[in-house]
């Protein structure tokens, strides 16, 4: 072969290797990129897989998650067809290079040796892709976290969950009194949360995403309206009313603050706040995620859903029950149709009463007909705050209380007084003196505010308006648990009314009581009773030291040493705390008690100093105490008893059978709240006796 043939095959060689190199460097380039591109995509996907079950109370990611299986399907196809591709491309690759490797010979092995640096490359290349996101793409949970962590990531997420769950499934079972409130409670089947599992499967994306906020939010209202019913059972012994009873809380929040001061008045509705927006927040948020969580697992919840529902329907045909209680439960619904029917009768009430208020049987007698029974005589109303026949009947309490009343009928009878007792039935009971008062006194049934507001706002004639029509007595109130403006005291015809800020005390208040029984008592003996050449007087007097909270108690003192009521102030330093009392509620019912005891002795001390020929005294209980002193007692009953010198007075109700001495039988009369003043008005008119 000549030099020059010589020099062109040198020549083809080195351009065929040339070309063969840049081909090798396009298909590991290309392979690179192939590799890179799958590995970025199972990157992606394991990613996308720890953020959903990371982050499930996400809605946005869920509803992806969701919606998208299929598009995951097709996503992971496509990557696998990619993948088959590369692979075909890199087959292909490798055949060629060999076929050259062996047609080059040595040629080859620098090939290959370029071949596998190529390879290399394209690992570091691929290996490095995950890491690599574009510029300005959220990190995945709080900075990153759930990468980082994803096992605490999955804890977590399965963990909110199922605190998500148990909130949901706390408030469908959820009683609303506090002695429904134990563990057999939330062992049952709720209707409710079955047909909203069921619905909720069955919604199209977006209106189960609204489904899920709504529910969540009604559940958490209904969740509060529960807890409001527990605090008004524990007061009031009955549900917080929807129509009417929005203005008690603002009794409520002064009672607090007249009971642990204005701090603990603020601190308690922030609570109170708080705790309302929390509730609903995270009720809301609990319903997002559970909703989540079963269309995700679609096929599991809507089995699971479809079997509850039939253990349900078998549960409350067969009336099965566990320790009592029936394990298929449709509470919420009931709980709910009965506020519904207590709107609509709320709402119906005020015609009713408006009814009953226009009979009266006593409007059109003449003033000079008008209890003439009593003329001359200095008649006193007085309500003693939370007497009840519990403190007459419990056997915890019942021997010290007899003790009290047989003390008093004695003394009384030693002063000349005889007494006659009985019951009433009084429309309320661990609160709402007012609407017993008022009940009192109009002889029409105040259950509510509604009607107090009726009876307020009304020209209805009260005992006290009847005693001022006759123009024969002086009215007057002493009202010391009164502190701000009453213009409901006007209805009530009273011609003077003292109140807290008026009754001359300088003392220091015990706990809600402004101002003690026995320091009252004196005060109108002072201001009113006392005074000479003065005309008879009635007087409407709320002995207020029996007031929940009962702690501490005033306690009596000799009468000459009242003084301006200062004498108090170290008989309060030797009281007893009621955030401690209240801890226990045998000291309650303990405390209670005594508080009793003092506005007994406190009257009937005030009876025998004061009393003459001419006074008659009328006292009763205006309701029964809190259920955690009544334990659980549904009477409504208190002790009524008239107090007189005069035989005649007494003779007058002969006929009523009420007991002789102030504690009634258990079997003496007893009588509807409502029904005293024409009871009392007919025996002391011209025709009786």
């Amino acid at each position: 072969m000549s030099q020059e043939a010589t020099e062109e095959a040198t020549q083809d060689t080195e351009e065929t290797e040339t070309k063969e190199a840049g081909a090798k460097e396009a298909g590991g380039a290309g392979g690179a990129a192939a590799a890179g591109g799958t590995a970025k995509a199972a990157e992606s996907a394991k990613t996308a897989a720890t953020a959903d079950g990371a982050d499930a109370s996400d809605a946005a990611e869920t509803a992806q998650a969701v919606e998208s299986d299929d598009v995951d399907e097709a996503a992971e196809a496509a990557t696998a067809g990619d993948e088959a591709e590369a692979g075909e491309a890199a087959k292909a690759s490798h055949e060629g290079k060999a076929g050259q490797a062996v047609a080059a010979g040595d040629e080859a092995e620098s090939s290959e040796a370029a071949k596998a640096g190529d390879d290399a490359e394209a690992g570091d290349e691929a290996k490095a892709s995950p890491s690599e996101e574009p510029s300005g793409s959220p990190s995945p949970g709080w900075f990153g976290w759930r990468r980082r962590y994803p096992r605490t990531a999955r804890g977590v997420s399965v963990g909110t969950t199922v605190l998500a769950g148990a909130l949901v499934l706390f408030a469908l079972l959820v009683p609303n009194r506090l002695e429904r409130l134990t563990p057999d409670a939330f062992f049952r089947l709720p209707a409710e949360g079955i047909l909203l599992a069921g619905l909720l499967l069955a919604l199209p994306t977006r209106s189960r995403r609204l489904m899920a906020v709504v529910s969540g939010a009604l559940l958490g209202l209904l969740t509060v309206l529960k807890f409001v019913d527990m605090g008004f059972y524990q007061v009031l012994a009955r549900p917080f009313d929807l129509v009417l009873d929005w203005i008690l809380l603002d009794d409520a929040a002064e009672f607090v603050r007249e009971s642990f001061g204005r701090t603990g008045q603020v601190l308690a509705v922030v609570g109170v706040i708080v705790l309302l927006v929390a509730v609903l927040v995270l009720m809301t948020l609990a319903m997002v995620r559970v909703t989540n969580f079963m269309v995700r697992h679609r096929p599991v919840a809507a089995r699971t859903t479809l079997i509850l529902g039939t253990a349900w329907i078998t549960c409350m045909t067969l009336s099965i029950q566990i320790t009592g209680v029936p394990l298929a439960t449709k509470g919420n619904a009931e709980f709910l149709n009965n506020r519904v029917e207590q709107v609509r009768a709320g709402l119906r009430d005020g015609r009713v009463f408006q009814k009953q208020a226009a009979v009266d049987a006593f409007a059109k007698t003449p003033p000079d007909q008008l209890l003439t029974g009593l003329r001359g005589k200095d008649v006193l109303f007085t309500f003693i705050e939370s007497y009840g026949r519990v403190a007459i009947d419990d056997p915890a309490m019942a021997p010290q209380i007899d003790a009290t009343l047989k003390e008093g009928t004695n003394s009384l009878k030693a002063a000349g007084f005889q007494s006659r007792s009985a019951w009433l039935r009084s429309p309320v009971t661990g609160a709402g003196s007012w609407l017993a008062h008022s009940t009192f006194l109009s002889g029409l049934w105040i259950k509510n505010q509604q009607r107090y507001r009726s009876l307020t706002t009304s020209d209805r004639a009260t005992l006290n308006s009847y005693f001022r029509k006759t123009g024969a007595w002086r009215t007057v109130g002493v009202v010391p648990g009164v502190r701000r403006a009453w213009p409901e005291g006007k209805f009530f015809a009273l011609d003077h009314i003292y109140d807290s800020e008026h009754l001359g005390y300088q003392g220091p208040y015990f706990s809600w009581t402004p101002v003690p029984d026995q320091f009252s008592l004196e005060a109108f003996q002072r201001l009113e009773h006392g005074k000479k050449d003065r005309e008879p007087i009635m007087a409407e007097i709320i002995l207020a030291s029996s007031h929940n909270p009962w702690s501490p108690i005033a306690r009596m003192v000799d009468w000459d040493d009242l003084g301006d009521g200062s004498v108090f102030h170290q008989i309060k330093k030797e009281g007893t705390d009621p955030k401690e009392v209240w801890k226990d509620p045998e000291r309650v019912r303990t405390e209670y008690r005594r508080a009793i005891e003092y506005s007994i002795h406190s009257l009937t001390e005030w009876v025998q100093r004061y009393g003459t020929d001419d006074t008659v005294l009328v006292f009763l209980g205006d309701h029964q105490p809190v259920p955690t002193v009544t334990a659980g007692s549904t009477s409504k009953d208190v002790p009524v008893t008239i107090v007189a010198r005069d035989q005649k007075v007494l003779d007058r109700i002969a006929d009523w059978n009420w007991t002789d001495g102030l504690k009634p039988a258990q079997n003496a009369p007893t009588w509807g709240m409502d029904s005293f003043r024409d009871r009392f008005m007919t025996a002391y008119g011209p025709h009786a006796g």
